[in-house]
């Protein structure tokens, strides 16, 4: 299952300690969260069932802001969000937006390539942290 721009990687451990490990590499990265999305619990909470899946809404005002001055519309994509969640195999993965995707969805041009290049670099150094990779 692949979605253009997404970047999906599989853990090593559980959805939960999946993401509660995600959440300690944001705060250790310096990053703000902004909200924890429990899907599943969601939909238990109206009668239906979701496999685990939770939604971490994180970022930091220093990075996406030269990239929302440069492109207004990037901020319907920020702050940056990562999902956790588990297929019926039980696999549990880990997904999120991938920044030069970002970049080109929304026409950011070779000024913000630094700033872009330092984002992926960062949300990959958190997905393995999170993932146990």
């Amino acid at each position: 299952m692949t979605a253009p721009g997404l970047t999906t990687r599989p853990s090593k451990r559980g959805p939960q300690d999946t993401m509660n490990r995600l959440e300690a590499a944001v705060k250790a990265g310096g990053m703000m969260i902004f909200a924890r999305i429990d899907h599943a619990a969601g939909a238990d909470g109206v009668g239906l069932s979701l496999l685990p899946t939770e939604l971490l809404i994180f970022g930091h005002a220093r990075a996406g802001t030269p990239l929302m001055q440069a492109a207004p519309t990037i901020a319907i994509d920020l702050p940056l969000k990562a999902i956790v969640w588990q297929d019926p195999a039980g696999q549990t993965w880990l997904s999120y937006n991938d920044p030069a995707w970002l970049a080109t969805r929304h026409g950011l041009d070779a000024t913000t390539d630094a700033a872009i290049a330092q984002m992926s670099r960062v949300l990959d150094e958190t997905a393995k942290a999170a993932t146990g990779d």
